[in-house]
């Protein structure tokens, strides 16, 4: 992405006057005639040249790098969305934050209790199911599991054909690039990440057609999919795939709804009275 010189520079000016010295541990003296920082303030505790910041709050300077961006941010003392908004105007993706621990928000799981009637599941960007309600858990109980191991649905799909089962045959191609589309896309923005590292290297050692689909270097965020689940006592349900991402963009909020004039509405509503039943015979 190009860099905006002038909306970058406008950006530096103002967060600089946003800054009181006595939040960075300087002294405001008697003769400081600015409420905010000095240029050259900011560029010490930046750790850049004077010379270099006054270019680039005059829309002249070179494309500032990404450490070189994070270190501003740490000076202005930015907001995470500010910080991310600074990486996006010099031209550089957002710095990728991810401190999910699996824990899902509980206004998430609130949500998830006041969807009875639609399964619903949340993911996180690497495609782990982390909570999902009833009705999902009773149409996806032969695709996807909430358990401490095998939850990743990338790695089911790539390596357990009892998933594969659940999707007509020539569907299957058509998923696998949905799959490593979409965690392309999610590598990319963790960078260096210790989890999605682990994850594409058993990818990679477990299936030659994932390999074969990663060399293709196809990028693409799951947002909104129109699939086919063959349900072993209700037949064949066709459902519209709807992802929400949370603010902080590292879960997913997947609703699967029946497309309009379908007769999947009504097919869902008796897999739930099954799933009750179900449950509360085991139970």
């Amino acid at each position: 992405m190009p860099i905006d010189r002038r909306e970058l520079a406008d950006f530096l000016r103002r967060r600089r006057d946003g800054v009181r010295p006595s939040e960075v541990g300087l002294t405001p003296g008697p003769r400081r005639r600015i409420p905010g920082l000095r240029r050259e303030e900011v560029a010490q505790l930046a750790g850049m040249s004077a010379d270099y910041y006054m270019r680039l709050e005059q829309a002249r300077g070179p494309q500032p790098s990404a450490s070189m961006l994070a270190a501003l941010a740490r000076a202005l003392r930015l907001s995470a969305d500010e910080r991310d908004h600074l990486f996006v105007l010099a031209g550089h993706p957002p710095p990728a934050a991810h401190t999910d621990t699996g824990q899902v928000a509980p206004g998430l799981l609130h949500l998830l209790d006041q969807l009875p009637h639609t399964p619903a599941q949340v993911l996180s960007d690497l495609g782990d199911v982390l909570a999902q309600n009833g009705i999902a858990a009773a149409l996806f109980s032969e695709v996807c599991t909430v358990s401490e191991h095998g939850r990743n649905v990338a790695w089911r799909w790539f390596t357990s054909p009892s998933v594969r089962a659940a999707y007509p045959p020539g569907e299957h191609d058509y998923y696998s690039r949905v799959h490593v589309a979409d965690l392309r896309a999610a590598v990319a923005r963790r960078g260096t990440d210790a989890a999605a590292s682990r994850l594409l290297e058993r990818l990679r050692a477990a299936s030659g057609e994932f390999r074969e689909l990663w060399e293709l270097h196809e990028v693409a965020v799951r947002r909104r999919t129109r699939m086919r689940v063959l349900h072993g006592e209700l037949g064949d349900l066709d459902l519209d795939c709807q992802v929400l991402l949370a603010p902080e963009g590292d879960h997913r909020l997947v609703l699967y709804t029946p497309p309009p004039g379908s007769d999947t509405a009504g097919r869902l509503a008796l897999l739930r009275v099954i799933g009750t039943e179900r449950f509360s015979a085991a139970g």
